[in-house]
C-alpha cells in the first residue's frame, strides 16, 4: 500500500499484511517553517524559536517554499505577506490549490493591515505587525500546533466574540474602521471628531480587548466575523 501522507497530521505512513489491521504511524513532530525574505529577521525567529524548543526549517522565497511544500511535515507556517516575486496572499492560494493544508500565521508590514486580514478571511489564523511581541507570537504558534485545531479556533471564535461585544459602541466604529485599513484621520473625518479623540478611543478599545498592538485587535475581530457571531 502507497504511504498516505498529510500536511495537517504530519507524514503518515500506514502498512497492511492480509486479514490484518490497518496501522498507521506519525513519524514527525511539529515543525515551524518560516517563509521570510528578511535575513535578519528569518534569524531573529529562529533563535526566538529554537528557545521555546520548537524546530524551525526556513526559506527566504516563496518559491524555495513551494517547491518543498508537497513533502512538508505537520506544522505551521510564519509567512511573510511581503515577498518579492509572490507575496504571502499568492502564496496561500497556491497552497490550496495544490491541496496542502497547513496552518498559517501572517507577518506583515506596519501599515498592511487589509491584506492580513484578505489573508485570515482566505484561512490564516492569526497576523502579526513587524515589529511583533515574543510572547503573543509563540503562543499563536502554540495554538497552531496544538492537535485538537477544530475545538481550539471553536473556543478562540467564542472567546472573541465575547470580547468584542463588550466594546461600546464608539469602540466598535472605530475597530471596524480599522480593520477594513482606515487610519485614524480617515476615521476622524467620517465620524465627525478629532484625530485625538479617535487615539483615545482606540486606546480604550485595545485595553477593553486585552491587547497591545492593532495587529491583535484586527484578529480578534476578523476571528468573530467568521465564526458568524
Amino acid at each position: 500500500m502507497r504511504p498516505i501522507r498529510n500536511a495537517t497530521m504530519g507524514r503518515i505512513v500506514s502498512a497492511r499484511r492480509p486479514g490484518s489491521i490497518e496501522i498507521f504511524y506519525m513519524l514527525s513532530d511539529p515543525i515551524v517553517y518560516i517563509v521570510e525574505d528578511d535575513a535578519t529577521v528569518r534569524r531573529s525567529l529562529e533563535r526566538l524559536l529554537s528557545r521555546a524548543n520548537l524546530t524551525t526549517v526556513s526559506y527566504p522565497t516563496a518559491k524555495a517554499f513551494l517547491a518543498a511544500a508537497p513533502t512538508l511535515d505537520f506544522g505551521c507556517v510564519l509567512l511573510d505577506i511581503g515577498l518579492p516575486g509572490m507575496d504571502g496572499l499568492a502564496v496561500q492560494a497556491r497552497l490550496i490549490e495544490l491541496g496542502i493544508i497547513l496552518t498559517i500565521i501572517i507577518i506583515t508590514g506596519r501599515g498592511d493591515v487589509p491584506t492580513a486580514v484578505r489573508a485570515m478571511k482566505a484561512g490564516a489564523i492569526d497576523f502579526f505587525e513587524k515589529p511583533f511581541a515574543d510572547d503573543a507570537l509563540l503562543n499563536a504558534i502554540r495554538r497552531a500546533l496544538t492537535k485538537n485545531t477544530v475545538a481550539a479556533h471553536a473556543v478562540g471564535a467564542d472567546q472573541a466574540a465575547r470580547r468584542i461585544a463588550a466594546l461600546s459602541p464608539r469602540e466598535r466604529e472605530v475597530l471596524d474602521r480599522l480593520v477594513s485599513g482606515r487610519s485614524n484621520k480617515i476615521i476622524a473625518d467620517e465620524l465627525g471628531l478629532s484625530i485625538r479623540t479617535i487615539e483615545a478611543h482606540r486606546a480604550r478599545m485595545m485595553a477593553h480587548l486585552g491587547v497591545r498592538q492593532l495587529a491583535e485587535a484586527v484578529a480578534l475581530a476578523v476571528v468573530a466575523t467568521l465564526a458568524g457571531r
